[in-house]
């Protein structure tokens, strides 16, 4: 038996009530804002921070 949960949308915070547990765009409330989502990644709008610091000097290689 599926049980209901509570979801809220990382995108536009909207709050589902209730959302079966195998609800199909979940963590979102909608496919439009799981295609957002995917946007935000295809365009870089996301990071993931390193603990590297930007020296600036265009090389990559070696140590610096």
């Amino acid at each position: 038996m599926l049980r209901a949960v509570r979801i809220t949308c990382p995108i536009c915070k909207t709050v589902l009530e209730n959302a079966a547990e195998d609800f199909e765009p979940r963590p979102f409330c909608s496919a439009r804002c799981k295609l957002v989502d995917l946007g935000n990644w295809l365009n870089e709008s996301y990071r993931i921070p390193t603990g590297e610091r930007p020296d600036g000097n265009g090389d990559d290689f070696g140590p610096s």
